[in-house]
């Protein structure tokens, strides 16, 4: 039977290995066909929304740059995952997709989100956070955190904000997580709390055990500690982590940063009573 006015017979048994592949784990064959993917959008110029394209088309186009992005995050790459998102909002944003919407927007959209704060890009975040309650309901901001994908990083910003890098490390290792595929973007934002939270240390105490120290730091063990001291430049003696040159730093602490480091060191403290 022929095919139907403006339906794209080729692309689709590609979508559909590309799909098979990223769900059973096949990175490399994915790769090489999300390669033959994108040669052929180009030949089909669908790389880039328009009238002159059919519907169908561009929405199979849609599909296919999703997958490039999740495919991204895979093979940790946040870059190649940045310039797919990029080139996915002129097909969330056309005219004659809306009746067909994508079931994986909201999933790039929060990876974006959670990338942008592994960035410390805060301006960035809520730019696209006042953004996407505008298009939802200018009235109603609560409808934008129903959706699971978009609710999981505004927590986890919360979280920051208030200093509670303990919430932020339970988020990052529950059932809060929305998908693997935001393991990628939690692992790089607690390495970035646990440096911050290593230089709090350092200008707030003159040593910590290395047991508190594991726990404040969310490190798995305490030769990871030894093997995070040595990175740092502390040293180590009887079990405890010195921090140097505290006798040089400046002797008004800033307030916010001491209440947020005592309350960690006492989360800290706890955990190792429980353990």
């Amino acid at each position: 039977m022929p095919a139907a006015p403006g339906h794209n017979t080729s692309l689709d048994p590609i979508l559909h290995s590309l799909q098979q592949s990223l769900s059973h784990g096949d990175p490399s064959q994915a790769q090489s066909l999300l390669q033959k993917a994108k040669l052929a959008l180009l030949q089909q110029n669908a790389l880039i929304p328009s009238q002159q394209t059919a519907v169908s088309t561009l929405a199979t186009a849609r599909s296919i740059l999703e997958a490039g992005a999740l495919l991204s995050i895979r093979s940790r790459d946040p870059d190649s995952f940045i310039r797919y998102y990029s080139q996915l909002q002129p097909f969330y944003d056309f005219p004659g997709l809306q009746s067909s919407p994508s079931q994986s927007r909201s999933k790039i959209t929060g990876l974006y989100l959670l990338l942008l704060l592994s960035q410390g890009d805060y301006a960035g975040f809520h730019t696209l956070l006042e953004s996407l309650i505008v298009a939802e309901d200018p009235n109603d901001a609560s409808r934008v955190e129903e959706d699971q994908y978009i609710k999981y990083p505004i927590e986890l910003e919360r979280s920051l904000m208030e200093g509670s890098y303990d919430q932020v490390w339970r988020k990052t290792n529950g059932r809060d997580v929305p998908g693997e595929e935001f393991a990628l973007f939690s692992d790089i934002l607690i390495n970035t709390i646990r440096l911050e939270i290593a230089s709090c240390a350092a200008r707030s105490y003159p040593s910590l055990p290395i047991a508190s120290a594991k726990n404040l730091l969310f490190l798995d063990s305490e030769g990871a500690v030894m093997d995070f001291a040595s990175e740092q430049g502390w040293s180590l003696e009887e079990g405890r982590i010195y921090f140097p040159g505290l006798e040089d730093a400046k002797k008004e602490e800033d307030g916010d940063q001491k209440e947020v480091i005592n309350h960690m060191v006492g989360y800290a403290r706890e955990l190792e009573m429980i353990v």
